[in-house]
């Protein structure tokens, strides 16, 4: 029985695709399904796909409609329990599937919306590229164990949520009106957090499954790690995130740190060349929390979970000690 369908966005990734593919077929799970969904790529990586494994599902885009719209493009067209993302710049694990399945089978109450598989680095795997995501109560997003060794690594844990780059969902929380598909206004970066961000609104958890193994490139499509596309659009929707997923009182009593966190960032990117686009791209959150768009995808308050927001940010305090500790 297939349990997960993997979906694999792809945009110009002819130097890894091949790599991840294979890396896949060769792993312990032989029953796999899996659906590339191509963003328009113009360096032959759609042809590879399609004329050197022809048992891929390919779903070609006629534009970059953006990593959000394409991953929801692969879950809507998927059938299986979970759904598996995965970068296309990465290389899988052998048991890098089995591992995730069995963190989500080991929770009969269906309470665990999402398992983060342990990335490490492709070129220097001695070095974990990110070991499940934190947020905290600066409005900064950051991940476990970036730098470190992985071995330190090797519990399964609770996290904020899971890296989109190589996690596992439960595909029919994906499908109800609650927690939902990944929201396209995102179009990348942050789209993850928000994600699991509003699964534990509504009372689901996110876990780092430490056995899943994926050795990881980072930053393929972008081209690096900091550059003026990505600062400028992460910023935009660090301001969207905090308006979507946050009641206006807990905006207000996080505002000094959140203040605080865009400062620093400011004047962080500012050093490197790319203030403009940092304060550009926060101007830009702004505008679309307001628009209609934005509006339409805030999440209502609910009296009745006061307790999950109440947990939340407990979980943002903490964070704050995760990051500086």
């Amino acid at each position: 029985m297939v349990k997960s369908t993997i979906v694999i966005p792809n945009y110009n990734g002819i130097q890894y695709i091949q790599a991840c593919l294979e890396s896949l077929y060769g792993g312990t799970a032989k029953e796999i399904a899996v659906i590339v969904v191509d963003n328009a790529s113009t360096d032959g990586s759609m042809e590879l796909v399609r004329d050197r494994f022809p048992q891929v599902q390919l779903i070609v885009n006629q534009q970059n409609t953006g990593f959000s719209h394409a991953v929801n493009q692969g879950i809507r067209a998927s059938v299986t329990p979970y759904v598996i993302l995965l970068n296309n710049d990465t290389q899988a694990g052998l048991s890098f599937v089995h591992e995730l399945e069995n963190v989500m089978d080991s929770d009969p109450h269906k309470k665990v919306f999402s398992a983060a598989a342990k990335l490490v680095s492709l070129y220097d795997r001695d070095k974990t590229d990110d070991a499940g995501d934190y947020y905290c109560a600066l409005g900064w997003a950051f991940a476990r164990g970036k730098g470190k060794a992985p071995e330190r690594y090797s519990a399964d844990c609770d996290i904020f949520a899971a890296c989109a780059g190589a996690a596992i969902y439960r595909r029919e929380l994906l499908e109800e009106s609650q927690v939902g598909l990944f929201d396209e206004e995102h179009f990348a970066y942050f789209e993850d957090i928000d994600i699991g961000y509003r699964a534990k609104i509504y009372g689901y958890r996110n876990k780092f499954a430490a056995n899943s193994i994926v050795y990881h490139a980072g930053s393929a499509t972008s081209g690096s790690r900091y550059n003026a596309f990505k600062t400028g659009l992460a910023s935009r929707n660090s301001i969207y995130l905090i308006y979507k997923n946050m009641p206006i009182g807990q905006i207000l009593l996080n505002l000094p740190l959140l203040t605080a966190g865009f400062l620093v960032k400011t004047v962080f990117f500012a050093r490197k060349g790319m203030g403009r686009e940092y304060v550009s791209g926060l101007v830009k959150g702004v505008m679309l929390s307001l628009s209609p768009a934005g509006k339409r995808h805030k999440l209502k308050f609910d009296r009745g979970r006061f307790g999950h927001y109440v947990s939340i940010q407990m979980e943002l305090w903490r964070n704050l000690g995760r990051l500086f500790g």
